[in-house]
């Protein structure tokens, strides 16, 4: 399994399929064979065949299996859309290999770079968010015995969901990591302004993503920041640590050119989304931003955790913490098994 330069041309044996409510099991053959379903009435002059089943209703409360996959296998993309306004009130849980806690649990918003109440569009090599609502990820998940994608529905309303898990079948190698995310949500810092971006995860592993949501909570630049990343056992310092926090999303000077902020997404780092986009030092203002780690992941042995100072400017020779910061992060990783299933207890 190699990503993202995943070799079109090998012949290895993989089969694909895909999972969606036109072919809830994915199995060959089983596609678009509904008699009942959200499409029925539009194709009652049509029969079987012709989108009788493209999606699910679902209700306040609950929450819908969207995919069980017996393994081997890859998940190669998931591609989901509904509503746009309750993005944040979904919650996205995968399950490798049959385990009680899900790898991967988070808001579904922000599995897709999208902490926001206003739909951010983005076009990566991982991840793709295009008009007007599409969500897609290419993220590789491995899988050997089991894979489970649930969503449930924490908003006040039921709401429409069009999905589609594309995978492989195929062995998956014994050195194969599995998919985590790691979501955090800070209300207000406080002091220290610093937010945690990965509590301590036990290796090995390999750490490939930020997605990143920011409220500074006071006027003026806001990103001078440093990500420290602690390996192995650093304590008091990291063994990694950035310049700035548009410097680790791969911009600078303030994302400010002729006194406006630009946005940019690109195959593997992104500002795209500043919100109002036509003010500049606002207190009030919300932005996102992402980086992949995808040519330069972050390899760890016994154990990794991330974090994010808030800093701003209390005048133009002093630094300000910014402890009325808000910020919500999700950080994604492979590692071998789940923390839980290992035994590991997260730092309280």
């Amino acid at each position: 399994m190699t990503a993202p330069g995943y070799e079109l041309w090998r012949l290895d044996g993989a089969r694909t399929r895909s999972i969606s409510a036109e072919n809830p099991t994915g199995a060959p053959g089983a596609g678009a064979r509904a008699v009942d379903g959200t499409g029925a009435d539009a194709a009652r002059l049509l029969g079987p065949g012709w989108k009788i089943s493209p999606s699910i209703e679902l209700a306040v409360g609950e929450t819908a299996t969207l995919a069980d996959i017996s393994g081997p296998g890859v998940i190669r993309h998931l591609w989901l859309t509904t509503a746009r306004t309750v993005l944040r009130q979904l919650r996205l849980r995968m399950y490798w290999d049959n385990e009680a806690e899900p790898s991967i649990d988070l808001p579904l918003g922000d599995f897709f770079c999208n902490g926001w109440d206003e739909l951010a569009l983005l076009s990566s090599e991982m991840v793709v968010v295009a008009p007007a609502g599409g969500l897609n990820s290419f993220w590789p998940m491995p899988f050997r015995a089991a894979a489970r994608i649930t969503l449930h529905n924490g908003s006040d309303r039921s709401v429409p969901v069009y999905y589609q898990a594309t995978y492989t079948e195929e062995d998956v190698p014994d050195a194969a990591g599995y998919l985590h995310t790691q979501w955090h949500s800070s209300g207000r810092l406080g002091d220290p302004a610093v937010h945690t971006i990965l509590d301590i995860v036990p290796g090995p592993g390999r750490y490939v993503g930020t997605y990143l949501a920011i409220q500074p909570g006071a006027p003026g630049w806001w990103g001078e920041g440093e990500i420290k990343f602690y390996l192995d056992g650093d304590t008091t310092h990291p063994t990694l640590c950035g310049t700035g926090t548009e410097d680790y999303f791969g911009g600078a000077w303030n994302f400010d050119l002729d006194g406006a902020y630009r946005t940019y997404s690109t195959p593997y780092l992104g500002l795209h989304q500043v919100l109002p986009p036509d003010e500049i030092y606002q207190s009030h203002q919300q932005f996102g931003m992402y980086r992949w780690h995808v040519r330069d992941p972050i390899c760890f042995h016994r154990e990794l955790r991330v974090t994010l100072q808030a800093l701003g400017w209390q005048d133009e020779q002093t630094y300000l913490p910014l402890t009325d910061a808000r910020m919500a992060s999700t950080a994604l990783w492979y590692q071998s098994k789940s923390p839980i299933a290992q035994g590991w207890q997260y730092p309280a």
